[in-house]
């Protein structure tokens, strides 16, 4: 499943966040080190699915779908607040840095009202600059990975030299535990000037710092969250962020404690309301306090009708769509009824990186798929797939397969 990381700073509403994504109750106090242990759930990403241009009536199994949108899961990892030197060790560092090897996309959870010091400490909204927990994030998981492959380096550049073979597939080999993959290492290494062997092997700490950096951004992109988007600070410095990290980052206004408030009455029963939408619906008044309604209007005015949507979902749908590229496909095993063997019409909606082919998909399916595949068929046109067709976003595809 693909994964997620929250990562910031204590106190910036990563466990609300995570809490407003998953339902999964955890300890949310407003001082540092309320996470402790990393929390993991089951969060979703939110598609128009593809029911409605079929004219169907689908059976989800390992999604689900309301009101014509598809809600794909993912899993998301709560990690706990990062300090300045975590990666020495500090705090909770490394321990948690830890966590985050296989997440395949980073949401920085930032406190955009700067009312949080850099160690998470409760200020006056507006004291602090949100722009420096951006940098701040970003130098720790540097110097993480950083450390991690300087006491290596020379060893590294020494067995690709006595091997023959080439420094990115050595270093791929090293950083497989962190989730870096070759092509992440041959894009670093080529843009910091380090592919040739000999310009490594005299690399000192500031260009092997500099090629860190590259793969950081490429194997570790980050989200910007900017929460706490309802607090009247946060408008100018959700502004400013957006300038001065243009280009670099998605920035999304969020409000993780207005998700979460609604996500608990729509569980209630109390409103009708979608994950990601611009309004909800109160279904009967009688059934809410005073207190209810004025915190759900508070939601609706500051940060609904302002901002157009909590964020929270759009955090997680950019996170998988714009920045991973991420492409969800229908398989079926009968492309005229769109079902599987057991008759469920558009069971299943997978997501798969960008580039996959229509083979490499039958073997995320089930390895036997992949050896005995035939071709694909389209259920749109009902047109023969070849094994290297690249698969495109919403393909609802049959696999072919030798008995």
């Amino acid at each position: 499943m693909l994964q997620i990381g929250l990562v910031g700073k204590p106190n910036a509403g990563k466990s609300t966040f995570f809490s407003a994504a998953t339902l999964v109750d955890v300890k949310i106090a407003p001082y540092p080190f309320t996470t402790i242990e990393a929390n993991k759930g089951v969060g979703y990403v939110k598609i128009k699915c593809v029911c409605s241009e079929f004219n169907v009536q689908d059976n989800p199994v390992n999604s689900k779908c309301i009101r014509g949108f598809r809600f794909i899961p993912v899993e998301i990892i709560d990690v706990a607040g990062l300090v300045p030197d975590a990666w020495k060790g500090r705090g909770l560092g490394n321990r948690f840095l830890d966590e985050l090897r296989r997440a395949d996309v980073l949401i920085h959870v930032v406190d955009a009202s700067g009312g949080t010091d850099e160690e998470g400490r409760k200020l006056r909204p507006g004291q602090h600059d949100p722009l420096k927990d951006v940098a701040f994030l970003e130098k720790e998981v540097d110097m993480w990975i950083f450390q991690i492959l300087k006491k290596d380096w020379n060893t590294l550049i020494k067995k690709a030299t006595i091997l023959g073979s080439e420094l990115s597939r050595i270093l791929a080999e090293r950083l497989s535990g962190l989730g870096v993959k070759l092509g992440h290492i041959q894009q670093a290494l080529s843009e910091s000037g380090l592919e040739d062997i000999k310009k490594a092997r005299d690399a000192g700490d500031e260009k092997i710092l500099f090629f860190v950096k590259l793969l950081r951004q490429y194997s570790k992109p980050i989200l910007i969250a900017a929460n706490k988007c309802d607090i009247p600070q946060s408008e100018d410095n959700i502004k400013i962020m957006m300038k001065e990290l243009k280009g670099k980052y998605i920035v999304i206004p969020t409000s993780s404690i207005s998700e979460l408030v609604l996500r608990k009455a729509a569980k209630a029963g109390l409103i009708e309301y979608l994950p990601g939408e611009s309004d909800f619906k109160i279904l009967d008044e009688k059934k809410l306090s005073r207190k209810q309604i004025d915190a759900l209007e508070y939601v609706r005015e500051n940060v609904l009708k302002k901002w157009g949507s909590t964020g929270v979902q759009e955090s997680l749908n950019r996170a998988v769509f714009d920045i991973l590229e991420t492409v969800v496909v229908f398989p079926v095993e009968n492309e005229y009824k769109l079902t599987d063997h057991h008759g469920r019409v558009l069971p299943d909606a997978f997501l798969v990186p960008p580039g996959t082919t229509a083979k490499e998909f039958a073997g995320l399916i089930h390895s036997d798929l992949q050896k005995k595949f035939m071709h694909a068929v389209d259920a749109r046109t009902k047109r023969k797939l070849p094994a290297n067709y690249v698969l495109k976003h919403k393909d609802v595809i049959k696999i072919v397969t030798r008995r």
